[in-house]
């Protein structure tokens, strides 16, 4: 588990450092909105070309196996290509923590995720994730894109079915 040294913004931080921390939490943002909303474009936006998605953790708490993604369109097509028609997602991110260093930053945050079966909404679940992940500057679009995210589980309940299948 990553453990954040204390670090509070203080009245010099500069504007660059402020927009690099809301646009460094901005790509988490985009995760879960373009799972929600089913866009591709939104959820690439937010991954580094050989970015890395390990859920394996989190999987782990039901005893699921998903594989790790590796590269910003295997992680598009495997996140959409399983829900797609099939499951209604919500995502909401809280305690973002953000360190910066250089061109590169490491952002934790908890990350609330609802899963329903379209066919049959009474089957679902509900995650609360711990997110690990590691930001490099974007060479174009947004900002800040992710390279490599690991996400364990704090809790679930529900049946992880909505999830995986």
């Amino acid at each position: 588990m990553y453990v954040t040294r204390p670090h509070a913004l203080t009245a010099g931080a500069g504007a660059a450092e402020l927009r690099d921390r809301a646009e460094i939490v901005d790509a988490l943002y985009r995760f879960g909105l373009g799972q929600d909303l089913g866009d591709r474009a939104l959820l690439a936006s937010a991954f580094a070309a050989d970015a890395v998605l390990d859920f394996r953790p989190a999987a782990a708490a039901w005893g699921g196996e998903p594989p790790l993604m590796t590269g910003r369109d295997t992680i598009v097509d495997t996140i959409l290509g399983g829900f797609e028609g099939r499951v209604a997602t919500t995502h909401q991110v809280t305690n973002p923590r953000v360190d910066l260093g250089g061109g590169a930053a490491r952002l934790t945050a908890l990350v609330e995720a609802q899963h329903l079966l379209t066919a049959d909404r009474s089957v679902h679940a509900l995650l609360k994730n711990l997110y690990d992940v590691d930001l490099v500057r974007a060479g174009d679009g947004p900002g800040w894109v992710m390279r490599r995210v690991v996400i364990d589980n704090v809790w679930l309940t529900g049946d992880p079915a909505a999830i995986f299948g």
